[in-house]
């Protein structure tokens, strides 16, 4: 059986995780039914087919798919330009529980990338299109997989954090403790214990914040929030890094590895954030339950 509500030529296969990339991509066409993503309704117009190119080539299980051949290589829009600063890569990995990857263009016309998609040779050369990719930023141990062999593909740094150290052990630079640092010109590491043990999150320019992991915004509940049930280190050391951090933050976009990306005006995300930090003190430790997530 595959993913489709009506019959229609797009449908999700069976090999679909639920990991809900087609659903931030095409939250309009592809729905959560029976803890699996499916299409629901068919395009209607250019935009949305071009909507469900973009899943196609996002999607870490290659799931969702067009009957009668594969989709056109030509129609891969990726990287997928956010604004004139930030660009969405796509083509997420199954090795990273298929996080999102970014690239983050600074003055002057390098990148950086943080966290990776899935690596090919033809993906690394799309990436280095708009300019060298200076820097691979790893959020935490579960989005390292790709992170050395783009690095060593572009010339690049590779960090990571002393906490998740064990997962990419030949990085070239390890953040440590819990104070800010400086990566480069307008971008700050934030180290944000909780979901991992060397989570962190990257700030750029005071408006585009890189939540890794620790918080997403959630389409469901239409606010910031934490996914409790896969926070794998500690809930309570995340409540304690989100209050000694989020004082410190500014920013504008909100762009994690899972669950829906978010731009609000920055007083607004402020509120937002010192809402979650107040909710995650009344946070207790909860078994690990995929199917508690709601996105």
């Amino acid at each position: 059986m595959d993913g489709t509500a009506d019959g229609g030529d797009w449908y999700v296969d069976g090999r679909c995780t639920n990991c809900d990339v087609a659903r931030q991509l095409a939250p309009e066409l592809i729905e959560e039914i029976g803890r699996r993503s499916e299409v629901v309704r068919q395009p209607r117009d250019a935009a949305e087919e071009r909507q469900l190119h973009a899943v196609a080539f996002a999607c870490p299980t290659r799931s969702v798919r067009r009957r009668g051949g594969r989709v056109a290589a030509e129609r891969d829009p990726f990287p997928l330009r956010l604004d004139d600063t930030v660009s969405l890569c796509g083509h997420n990995s199954p090795h990273t529980a298929g996080a999102n990857a970014y690239l983050l263009r600074r003055p002057g016309g390098t990148q950086l990338m943080i966290d990776t998609p899935r690596f090919a040779e033809p993906l690394a050369a799309r990436f280095e299109a708009d300019g060298p990719v200076t820097d691979v930023l790893l959020t935490h141990r579960d989005h390292a997989a790709h992170g050395r062999r783009y690095a060593d593909r572009f010339g690049a740094r590779l960090w990571i954090h002393e906490g998740d150290l064990d997962a990419s052990p030949d990085a070239d630079r390890v953040l440590r403790g819990t104070d800010p640092v400086t990566v480069a010109d307008g971008v700050v590491a934030h180290p944000l214990p909780g979901h991992t043990r060397g989570s962190v999150l990257y700030v750029a320019d005071e408006r585009y914040c890189f939540s890794g992991d620790s918080f997403f915004w959630s389409r469901t509940t239409r606010d910031l929030e934490i996914a409790e049930s896969v926070t794998w280190y500690s809930v309570t050391e995340l409540a304690a890094s989100l209050a000694r951090t989020a004082g410190r933050l500014r920013f504008s976009w909100l762009l994690p590895g899972h669950g829906d990306r978010r731009h609000l005006p920055e007083a607004e995300m402020a509120r937002r954030l010192r809402e979650l930090t107040d909710r995650a003190q009344r946070m207790e430790p909860r078994p690990v339950d995929f199917t508690a997530l709601r996105w």
